[in-house]
């Protein structure tokens, strides 16, 4: 997607500003233990997120309702057991690709939502194409998928490496949780669950964003269920919009036991205070529905914001956090996103977890950090198998359990 005018990518003109501190109550008081941030701080930075940039959800249903359409054991000749799960929210189905590596036992897996269908991940002519709203630029025809997109985004999900590395993968089309518009809460999980059901929002009713992370946790629920996967071991990824949809979900819900953003930006892991690239003003102009109403307000004015996002990648820890940025995606303030993984560090500290290890950006492909991952890969905004290399890496290295080849 083009670029607006006027973006900053001067860091000279990166005003001054004042994080807000993890480890400070909103009272002024210090955090100086894990029970004080688990009980008090966490809640409260939780809440203010709530409050002031995603919007409030409601409860999930639970369990969830859901049946396996199909299992086939003998998958991508014969590399995987492929599972197509239907998960029921309100009166709207979620379709569910599961691919897990073949033998017995629960396979650790990566969980993330796809932009275009889950057919897009894959040539296999197996799986089923969505039948709810496409965008044209994913290559739909009157906003409906066909089968000539089959496979068109295999690079950014390379199933094949993941199961030689004993991962499962398990994804799901966001459309079908709510259409990427700004009428989209109509057909979506919003317009189901309310509140917002006729399309009038409070100022800290919940956005698109998450009606998203709240199918990711609904999905958590229904491989909690199988006894194929190893959910205490479920590494959630997410790519630019979706990347913001993984950490708001993972901040939500710690059962997630790794947290993936790629390249997430404004609203995800880049600090809005920078006012680099994308800003709160050109994200709401564009994206209005991706957040709560109340977050508008806070265009050309973000020092007034109550929290910024180190403090949302805070929320992932103790829990290990990969931030992967891009080179050529000045939109998405690389240099944002690894401050905001740096000031994030105090949460991990407090908890006895190692951070990024570093105080400066580093190069290019070269990637840090210990319980919080970092690199900056060259190229544009994309999932490359770079990224895919250090995400496997930091995951081998963190789910203790599974073993590479």
């Amino acid at each position: 997607m083009a670029e607006p005018p006027g973006a900053n990518y001067d860091e000279t003109k990166v005003p001054s500003y004042t994080l807000p501190d993890p480890l400070v109550l909103a009272s002024g008081e210090v955090v100086r233990d894990a029970a004080t941030w688990r009980e008090r701080r966490r809640p409260e930075i939780l809440r203010l997120f709530e409050e002031h940039v995603y919007g409030r959800s409601p409860e999930r249903p639970r369990p969830p309702q859901f049946s396996v359409f199909e299992r086939e054991p003998n998958a991508l000749d014969g590399q995987a057991t492929r599972k197509q799960i239907d998960v029921r929210l309100g009166s709207g189905t979620l379709h569910l690709l599961v691919y897990l590596p073949r033998g017995n036992g629960q396979h650790p897996l990566f969980l993330g939502l796809n932009f275009g269908g889950n057919h897009t991940l894959h040539p296999d002519p197996s799986i089923r194409l969505p039948t709810s709203w496409v965008a044209a630029d994913e290559g739909a025809v009157n906003n409906r998928a066909d089968g000539k997109t089959r496979g068109a985004d295999a690079e950014a999900w390379p199933v094949e490496t993941l199961l030689a590395r004993g991962y499962g993968l398990a994804t799901a089309y966001y459309g079908d949780l709510e259409p990427d518009h700004a009428s989209g809460f109509a057909d979506g999980v919003r317009a189901r669950f309310g509140p917002g059901a006729s399309g009038t929002l409070g100022a800290s009713d919940w956005g698109a964003l998450s009606a998203w992370a709240f199918g990711l946790r609904a999905i958590l629920d229904v491989l909690e269920a199988d006894p194929d996967v190893d959910a205490t071991r479920v590494a959630l990824i997410g790519h630019s919009r979706l990347g913001k949809t993984a950490l708001w979900a993972g901040a939500q819900d710690e059962r997630f036991a790794l947290v993936i953003s790629n390249e997430s930006g404004e609203g995800g892991a880049a600090l809005a205070r920078r006012r680099f690239g994308e800003t709160v003003a050109a994200i709401t102009r564009r994206f209005p529905h991706w957040f709560c109403p109340r977050f508008a307000g806070y265009a050309d004015r973000e020092s007034d914001l109550p929290v910024d996002q180190h403090l949302l990648l805070a929320l992932i820890a103790p829990r290990p956090l990969y931030v992967g940025s891009a080179e050529e995606d000045r939109w998405a303030d690389p240099r944002g996103e690894f401050l905001s993984a740096l000031a994030a560090e105090p949460a991990y500290r407090l908890l006895g977890q190692g951070g990024l290890g570093v105080t400066e950006m580093p190069p290019p492909d070269h990637p840090v950090g210990a319980t919080i991952g970092y690199h900056v890969r060259r190229g544009p905004h994309a999932v490359k198998a770079y990224d895919w290399e250090r995400y496997l890496a930091f995951a081998d290295r963190h789910l203790s359990r599974a073993k590479p080849d």
